[in-house]
């Protein structure tokens, strides 16, 4: 009788711990090699995990596999049909006036850090932007460049009339300040847009030459333009949130600055990287613009940074982006 009252404790004890345990459903439309894989999807899994006692996991679908297409992923997350998923901005835009001031050039200087930047305009001027949702992880890429095929850029003119691919409404804006003809799409078509002439350029962050493998069908590439960032959010399920008892709810909200910081570190050690291969390679024309060079750029795109805080209503905004 002894053996049997501490047998059915111990599966009383299990049960209420198992009771407990949750694994979040990560949705990717990239495959596992991407750089988010392990900067945030594994790291969030890591950090939740530790700090739960393994109550609270997470679990990546990756290349697509909870829904193909990479501008669904935030309703996808909204609907249930994943706990999480991560995403750009620039894919809606009009969702995201306010957070998209961090893509703007001269928005996020060199060398910080422009998750921080994000985080302190979130609560008061962006929260509004993520309606369903909880953000885990907002981020910036590296600062972005001019992936070109067949046209080698050196000064605004060499833009003009060109079709350059944008991720959203900021770089729009930019390339049409430089004389191109921006088309938008998502990053995972460009590929088969450079390579058939779709389009002639892009402007992106180096990370690409790895993640998508520009580096196949580009020719030229041009550092050193003022062009902006982009953003990126990851995004848990509002409901699903509001479901987990309090300490796995602190224990995301305490990995935002984490992960947060694990995501921008990786995208640019990945644009490094990718930038080192394609220099290495011999078959590729690189332009490095001076100084002066690239002023000729920023009389053309700075402008643009000013009229559309003003057009969004994002002078606040801006303001928070930007607190020393």
């Amino acid at each position: 009788m002894k053996f049997t009252a501490l047998a059915a404790a111990a599966l009383v004890a299990t049960t209420a711990t198992a009771s407990w345990a949750e694994e979040l459903k990560f949705a990717s439309f990239t495959p596992a090699p991407h750089t988010v894989t392990a900067s945030v999807i594994e790291k969030l899994n890591e950090v939740l995990s530790d700090a739960t006692g393994g109550e609270l996991t997470v679990r990546g679908y990756l290349g697509g596999e909870l829904g193909a297409g990479p501008v669904e992923q935030y309703v996808r997350v909204v609907q249930g049909v994943a706990d999480m998923a991560w995403g750009l901005p620039g894919y809606t835009s009009s969702q995201f006036q306010k957070t998209m001031i961090a893509e703007l050039p001269g928005v996020i200087d060199d060398g910080t850090h422009g998750y921080d930047n994000i985080w302190a305009a979130y609560d008061e001027h962006l929260a509004e932007e993520f309606p369903g949702t909880v953000p885990v992880a907002i981020w910036i890429s590296e600062p972005n460049v001019m992936i070109m095929k067949g046209h080698v850029i050196r000064t605004p003119a060499d833009l003009q009339g060109l079709k350059i691919r944008v991720a959203g409404a900021t770089a729009a804006e930019v390339a049409t300040a430089l004389g191109a003809t921006p088309v938008q799409m998502p990053i995972n078509q460009v590929y088969n847009a450079l390579q058939t002439g779709l389009i002639d350029g892009v402007f992106t962050g180096s990370s690409t030459l790895n993640d998508f493998k520009l580096d196949e069908v580009a020719d030229s590439y041009t550092f050193g333009a003022p062009l902006g960032n982009l953003t990126f959010y990851a995004v848990m399920n509002a409901d699903k949130f509001n479901s987990l008892p309090a300490d796995q709810q602190q224990a995301i909200l305490d990995a935002r600055p984490v992960v947060s910081e694990s995501a921008e570190v990786a995208w640019f050690a990945t644009s490094d990287d990718g930038v080192a291969k394609a220099r290495a390679t011999g078959d590729n024309t690189f332009v490095d613009l001076t100084p002066e060079e690239a002023q000729a750029f920023a009389d053309l795109v700075m402008p643009v940074t000013n009229a559309y805080v003003t057009a969004v209503g994002g002078e606040a905004a801006l303001a928070a982006m930007t607190a020393e």
